[in-house]
């Protein structure tokens, strides 16, 4: 499916751009990795395995060779049409396939709008995707899921505002393509899904004017949703009448299915007398605010997750939130960039839930149960999170279930990263971390967890375009298993024509 919408996406692009097709064969750029990892616990160090978009493992001993061909569409800044286009294969030892197409894609953008069609890895729209614990709806922790995209992905000055208004967003649809994966790893009679598809939709605004002050506000919402597909060995409520064959279930998806993935509708064939919206909707509201000094700037922002509808909007207040604060330093050999945040997801609306019946006609919208779905398990993607990696991915699960069991934290996470000379990288990361487990599975004393990450890139400036990264990572407290460990990376990159 992805083969042929790829093939009728770059078919169309050169027709429409056929001014460009000229140049599809420039300004192509390649890039040879080489990792491998050792460390001496049960599982790998937590920030080796977390936000490196599904290209890691958890396993102590792992590596893979990646190979990467592509194009970019900045190639074409300066053109109302622009294409771009990529291809990325690791191959790897000890992760959850030895083979796999990490990305693959095609996109077009024209003036200020762009389609991409395909695997590709997407940025976090306000996360440090190299020092931030990552975003809670979609993070770059997981394995990109291929999608038809359309998208704003700068902002557009709204008309008459002169400059003081921008607006950007997107709204995609696609495919997970975990199969393999979820069917081996649950144990049987364990539920789990296969052929699920994918929605996404985002708004953002951006308020403020960086010509005329310095001080600009960027914020709004994004949601995502899992539908469709198949299901085996679901479980029915006990409190529910309605007798439905849960060994296997084909779930909706036709055209339909689509629209209330977009619209909030519908709802799932096993819900019986519990009618609910149609899918796994999970999303985040955003605010930052910024400030640009000379030569230095700094921002403060917020992010509140929810699920469903019961903290869509203020009705039972937002008590769970990510804080952050992140400054770019004036220039120093020292530290270039810090960053604090602080993470809390205890609350979930409280642990009591209740549906409307004859005997209590009152509803209770409680209990959300971050990242976990009675029919879709986890919100993951090959084993890891699509959002936050603090909320243990279900790879972790020693049960063999497709679920979340640590979604109620606390945690504490302080990064910085500099260039001491310019042929020398570093960032250093560390977190606390704190599980209550979650309402299903509470655990009766808490468990903690401290991550550290220490890494150094070097890049010899008489080997134009060769990079070694060496990284010394440790696990310590009761949540995983104590590990420590090193990596060690070895990358050549350029352009190829």
């Amino acid at each position: 499916m992805m083969r042929r919408l790829l093939f009728i996406f770059l078919f169309a692009a050169t027709t429409l751009c056929s001014a460009q097709v000229s140049r599809l064969g420039e300004d192509i750029t390649y890039a040879v990795e080489m990792h491998g990892e050792t460390s001496n616990g049960d599982v790998a160090p937590f920030w080796f395995t977390s936000n490196k978009y599904g290209v890691s493992s958890t396993d102590p001993r792992s590596g893979y060779v990646r190979a990467i061909i592509k194009r970019g569409i900045e190639a074409d800044s300066t053109r109302k049409w622009a294409i771009g286009y990529g291809l990325d294969i690791p191959v790897a030892h000890n992760h959850t396939s030895d083979f796999n197409i990490q990305q693959l894609y095609g996109e077009v953008r024209y003036q200020k709008l762009k389609l991409m069609v395909g695997a590709k890895e997407l940025p976090m729209e306000f996360a440090n995707p190299e020092l931030s614990t990552g975003d809670m709806v979609m993070s770059n922790n997981s394995r990109p899921i291929p999608q038809i995209r359309l998208e704003l992905p700068d902002y557009w000055d709204v008309p008459g505002t002169n400059g003081w208004l921008g607006v950007k967003g997107h709204i995609a649809y696609g495919w997970f393509t975990d199969n393999s994966w979820r069917r081996n790893f649950v144990k049987p009679k364990n539920p789990y899904t296969q052929n699920s598809h994918y929605h996404s939709k985002a708004l953002y605004f951006k308020i403020g004017n960086e010509k005329k002050l310095p001080v600009t506000f960027t914020g709004g919402i994004r949601v995502d949703c899992e539908f469709g597909g198949d299901a085996w060995n679901l479980r029915q409520r006990k409190d529910d009448t309605m007798y439905i064959d849960l060994s296997y279930v084909n779930m909706n998806n036709g055209l339909k299915s689509y629209w209330n993935a977009l619209a909030f509708g519908g709802s799932d064939p096993n819900d019986g007398d519990f009618k609910n919206v149609e899918g796994n909707h999970v999303g985040s509201w955003y605010g930052n605010l910024n400030y640009q000094g000379k030569g230095w700037s700094v921002r403060g922002y917020f992010q509140h997750f929810f699920e469903d509808h019961s903290q869509l909007f203020l009705q039972y207040g937002w008590k769970d939130m990510t804080w952050g604060i992140e400054a770019h330093l004036p220039k120093n050999p020292f530290v270039s960039t810090a960053l604090a945040e602080f993470i809390c997801t205890k609350d979930q609306t409280s642990a009591v839930y209740h549906d409307a019946t004859d005997r209590l006609p009152i509803q209770i919208s409680g209990k959300d149960n971050y990242y976990q779905h009675m029919i879709y398990g986890a919100w993951q993607h090959w084993g890891l999170n699509n959002g936050n990696p603090l909320l243990l991915s279900p790879t972790y699960n020693d049960s063999k279930q497709i679920s979340t069991r640590h979604s109620r934290i606390r945690a504490l996470h302080l990064a910085i990263s500099g260039d001491p000379i310019p042929a020398i990288h570093y960032r250093i990361l560390y977190t606390h971390v704190r599980s209550w487990g979650n309402y299903d599975y509470p655990l009766i004393d808490t468990k903690y967890n401290d991550f550290w990450l220490g890494e150094l890139t070097f890049k010899p400036q008489r080997l134009k375009g060769w990079s070694v990264t060496g990284a010394f990572g440790i696990n310590r407290g009761d949540l995983l298993q104590k590990s420590t460990g090193g990596s060690l990376t070895i990358r050549k990159e350029g352009i190829l024509r």
